[in-house]
């Protein structure tokens, strides 16, 4: 990626100075602000975001629910469709950027399921009239009441992961702004949901979603922008022109805003190390999707625990396991064991107190404010357990220089 492993490492630094994972004086910072500076915390019924703002500015739960239940940060379908926890600053952008999804799921279902778009249109109508603004109907609740409106698709749906209408008629209207998908428990780390109705505007540029991107994620690639976006070639061309983004001498293809490149060229790399626990899909990772450069020359070869690729972890596309990070490197694995209400780690790097207070820290945030630290709403405990082994194993066979384990 960069000329010399001293690029590297200020590389991985600035990264993880921009992603406020350096250690810096963020406390006090509500969830809205990290999410501005730091970029939108992907969301798959997972820990990540708790543990991304936790990290970052030290919140606990209750300070991201009650953001939540104020709508100063929403769950949305944004870049790609995907679920991200959003700033209230952000929906709009948010919105505009995953809206091309829901219109191509509709247009598969009337290719493939004898769907038509008036039908769905007028289920949205339906489901508009039954929702409400403060009382939020579940998905059962709502075909309940919808009756006939939101017919099966039968099996051929079942295959293709839409039984029945009201999921293609949801998805449009949340990409509309005019339905708020909410929690039913109020926390992120689940997957059982409610609607309330909802008047957000939809609009926004792909050079605004350019442009924040590269705020939180600059030096990035074209390539690194196109897999963050879903964008096409053509699409993030024209996305990037009016940023006037340089070119990171030295580096491959690298591009930054003008305004950051004074700043990038004075920064050095931190002495002291600057510890953090991420989800394995924090942004420090996702923004980018390009692992191998948070990942030391020496570290490349290592496997991931109970790797069912048999890859190194150096070739890897995404991380099966939570991250301990240092200065941008990533420095160890982490997983957490609820039935023994410990955190197991796997470290690459000798133990020391700032790295055991980290690791304190974090288990006692998730083992009293969480219970859980799943990587994603299927994540168990029965289907952690292989990793939560290995890495127990591997703390009984720590090489030199490195420590593993409780």
């Amino acid at each position: 990626m960069a000329n010399g492993e001293i690029a590297a490492a200020k590389l991985r630094a600035w990264w993880a100075h921009r992603q406020w994972l350096d250690g810096g004086l963020h406390q006090g910072a509500s969830p809205a602000q990290v999410l501005t500076a730091t970029g939108w915390a992907r969301s798959v019924g997972g820990a990540a975001p708790y543990l991304g703002l936790f990290a970052r500015a030290g919140l606990g739960r209750a300070a991201v629910d009650a953001a939540l239940a104020a709508a100063e940060v929403q769950e949305l379908p944004a870049a790609r469709g995907c679920t991200y926890v959003l700033p209230a600053e952000d929906f709009a952008l948010g919105l505009a950027a995953g809206a091309g999804v829901a219109e191509s799921e509709i247009a598969a279902a009337v290719r493939h399921l004898g769907v038509t778009r008036d039908e769905v249109e007028q289920l949205c109508l339906t489901v508009s009239e039954l929702l409400s603004d403060t009382e939020p109907l579940g998905p059962q609740q709502i075909r309940t009441l919808a009756g006939p409106a939101a017919r099966p698709l039968g099996e051929t749906g079942r295959k293709r992961g839409v039984s029945t209408t009201l999921p293609l008629a949801l998805g449009l209207l949340q990409s509309r702004g005019m339905i708020r998908r909410v929690p039913v428990n109020g926390r992120l780390d689940q997957q059982r949901y409610g609607y309330l109705r909802w008047d957000q505007a939809v609009h926004g540029e792909a050079a605004d979603l350019a442009r924040r991107y590269f705020s939180w994620a600059a030096p990035a690639s074209v390539r690194h922008f196109r897999w963050f976006s879903g964008f096409n070639a053509a699409t993030a061309k024209a996305a990037l022109a009016p940023l006037h983004l340089v070119e990171l001498p030295g580096s491959e293809m690298l591009l930054m805003p003008a305004e950051l490149a004074d700043e990038f060229h004075e920064f050095t790399v931190p002495e002291q190390p600057a510890y953090a626990l991420v989800a394995s899909i924090d942004g420090l990772h996702l923004l980018h999707r390009d692992l191998p450069r948070l990942i030391d020359e020496r570290d490349a070869n290592r496997h991931t625990p109970a790797s069912r690729t048999g890859r190194s972890f150096g070739s890897e596309a995404d991380p099966s396991t939570h991250l301990v990070v240092d200065r941008g490197r990533i420095v160890g694995f982490w997983e957490y064991d609820p039935e023994q209400r410990e955190l197991v780690h796997q470290l690459f790097v000798p133990m020391d107190a700032a790295l055991r207070a980290t690791i304190d820290a974090v288990e006692t945030f998730v083992r009293e404010e969480l219970g859980d630290a799943r990587s994603f709403g299927l994540d168990s405990p029965k289907s952690r357990a292989p990793k939560l082994a290995a890495l127990r194993t591997a703390s009984r066979y720590a090489t030199p220089g490195s420590s593993s384990g409780r």
